[in-house]
C-alpha cells in the first residue's frame, strides 16, 4: 500500500497559489508572490504561538494544539508507546517523548529531515511508501502502540478539488497504521480537513473506535478547515 507526505507543520497549508489565467510569469507576477511572500512571513512572526514556541524551547507552534488536546483529553502517561505521523520538525515530538519519559517510546516520521531529539526514534521516509511502514513495525519489534498520532497533510496547491482527496488519502493510511499497531483500547489522533470525503472518514472512525470527538485546538488558525477527530477504545 502506498504512503507519502510532507508535514503540515511548517506550514504546508499556506502553498502555491494559483496564476490568474493569462497572467504573465513576468516581474509583475514575481512582485505579486513577493508582496504574498512577505505578508506571510509577518503573519507567521507575529503569531503569538510562534512567538511563544521561541520562548518556550518547542521546535514549532503546533506544539501548542498538542499541549492543548493533552490538556483537555489527557492523551499521554509515562511508558507510552506513541507514533508520531508528518513528525517534522519536531514539535509534537518534543511534547510526547517528555510526557511518556524515559520508560516510554515516542517513533517519529515524515518525508523531511528531522534533527534528532532525546527519547524519539526517527524514521525518515515517504509514507505512502511500504518500506516505512516496515521501518515503523521494525522498531516496535511487537510492543503494542497506546497512541497513534498523524499531523500529516499534502503539499497543498490551493486547489481543494486536489489537496482534499490528497489529504483524506493520507489520513486513510495512518488510520490504516493505527489499526496494525494500537493495542485494544488504544487512541488515534488526527488532522482531517473538512470536506469531500471527511463524513465517510469519520464514520470509517467510529466503525473501528468506541468513540469519537472532534477538536479544535486555540492554536489552530480559525480560517483553516483542520480539525483534530480523537478516536478512543479502539476495538482491535
Amino acid at each position: 500500500m502506498a504512503r507519502s507526505t510532507s508535514s503540515s507543520r511548517n506550514g504546508a497549508s499556506d502553498g502555491s497559489r494559483r496564476q490568474r489565467p493569462g497572467a504573465s510569469k513576468g516581474s509583475a507576477g514575481k512582485s505579486s508572490a513577493s508582496k504574498s511572500s512577505a505578508g506571510w512571513l509577518k503573519e507567521h512572526f507575529d503569531d503569538r504561538f510562534v512567538q511563544q514556541s521561541w520562548q518556550d524551547g518547542y521546535r514549532s507552534r503546533a506544539s501548542y494544539k498538542l499541549l492543548a488536546l493533552d490538556e483537555k483529553d489527557r492523551l499521554f502517561k509515562p511508558g507510552m508507546s506513541v507514533i508520531d505521523l508528518g513528525a517534522a520538525p519536531g514539535g509534537w515530538s518534543q511534547v510526547a517523548a517528555d510526557r511518556v519519559g524515559p520508560e516510554g517510546m515516542v517513533i517519529a516520521s515524515d518525508i523531511l529531515e528531522m534533527d534528532a531529539l532525546a527519547g524519539v526514534e526517527f524514521i525518515q521516509g515517504d509514507f505512502t511508501e511500504e518500506a516505512v511502514l516496515e521501518a515503523i513495525l521494525a522498531v516496535l519489534d511487537g510492543r503494542p502502540v497506546d497512541l497513534v498520532m498523524s499531523d500529516m497533510a499534502p503539499n497543498m496547491s490551493g486547489m481543494s478539488a486536489i489537496d482534499q482527496p490528497q489529504a483524506m488519502y493520507l489520513v486513510e493510511l495512518a488510520l490504516d497504521l493505527a489499526r496494525q499497531t494500537l493495542r485494544p483500547g488504544g487512541r488515534f489522533l488526527a488532522k482531517v480537513f473538512q470536506g469531500e470525503g471527511f463524513d465517510a472518514y469519520l464514520k470509517e472512525l467510529r466503525e473501528s473506535f468506541a468513540k469519537v470527538v472532534t477538536r479544535k485546538p486555540e492554536a489552530s488558525r480559525a480560517r483553516s478547515r483542520e480539525v483534530y477527530l480523537l478516536a478512543d477504545g479502539f476495538r482491535g
